[in-house]
């Protein structure tokens, strides 16, 4: 019952304007947000770097329906690729982003548009000597992201997705994307999403996560295992050793802000660890998904509050 709360406050139009206008909600969201600008997403990764983690940078927005704003999020983008090459992290890092954020939302050749403008940030990242990986959204939006998947590898054949267990038809997907070179991200899923396509209690979820994340681990791909279940992480240290993988040829990815304390020890075993890294104005959604996902974020959000009071 909370996570379908705290989902359907991420789409509250009135509740996101009181959360973004409190003065305690910076300080709070700052455990889970690099910042608003590059030069603090640049600092936040220099600062995992120096601890032995790599990074997924992503610049936050979402269902941009203006076609000026899409444009504008592709040049960001750039300029952040280019920024992290003259910083030399394009070796440590790559950036996630979400199609919508880049035009697919709009009405006129709205899928078209986000193509392009995701064509022009991965030749930005190949440019760099780094790599994209396309994130998912909810279930509308998947076939039209595979398809762009599957025109970007064309050009940018290291170009990474991300799958969600949660979803139904996601052991197909990872079938079809478990070949030579796939990059995927497998994570068990942030939106609220119906019964009819997406798996609603928490217990079938992680038995589709451990399908899905099997087929990844035999396959010919590049498993990214993104969890922070512990049983998870185990389940993929031993599908990794049964697969005959040496470390490097898979890795974990955790959020940034969450389970530092887990991301420090398994760097410490040798695996590779790559923390996904927002940054800036449009935190809102991000956040109260990340509250939904785990109680503890929750139990956190409220301590900071009532600090502050």
């Amino acid at each position: 019952m909370l996570r379908r709360a705290l989902l359907s406050a991420a789409e509250s139009g009135g509740l996101r304007r009181a959360v973004v206008r409190a003065p305690l909600s910076r300080g709070v969201v700052r455990r889970f947000v690099a910042g608003e600008d590059v030069d603090a997403a640049l600092a936040a990764t220099r600062q995992l770097v120096a601890r032995g983690l790599l990074a997924s940078i992503d610049r936050l927005g979402e269902a941009t329906a203006d076609a000026d704003h899409a444009r504008a999020t592709a040049d960001a983008y750039v300029e952040l690729l280019q920024r992290m090459a003259e910083a030399q992290l394009a070796e440590f890092a790559e950036v996630s982003l979400k199609l919508s954020s880049l035009g697919q939302a709009l009405h006129q050749d709205g899928e078209q548009i986000a193509l392009d403008h995701a064509r022009q940030v991965c030749a930005a990242a190949a440019a760099a000597g780094t790599t994209v990986t396309l994130d998912m959204e909810d279930h509308t939006t998947t076939d039209k992201t595979l398809a762009a998947l599957k025109e970007l590898r064309i050009d940018f054949p290291t170009t990474g997705a991300v799958l969600q267990a949660y979803l139904r038809r996601t052991e197909g997907d990872c079938r079809d994307l478990a070949g030579d070179g796939s990059r995927i991200r497998l994570c068990k899923g942030a939106y609220r999403e119906p019964a009819s396509v997406a798996f609603q209690d928490q217990a079938d979820v992680d038995l589709s996560y451990v399908r899905c994340l099997r087929i990844l681990m035999r396959g010919r791909g590049y498993p990214m295992v993104a969890t922070h279940d512990p049983r998870l992480i185990a389940i993929a240290g031993a599908m990794a050793l049964q697969s005959g993988r040496e470390r490097g040829e898979y890795e974990y990815q955790m959020l940034y802000g969450v389970r530092p304390d887990e991301q420090r020890r398994l760097v410490g075993k040798g695996e590779k660890i790559r923390v996904y890294l927002p940054y800036g104005s449009e935190w809102y959604p991000y956040l109260m998904r990340r509250l939904a996902e785990r109680p503890a974020n929750v139990a956190f959000f409220l301590r900071a509050v009532a600090s502050r009071g």
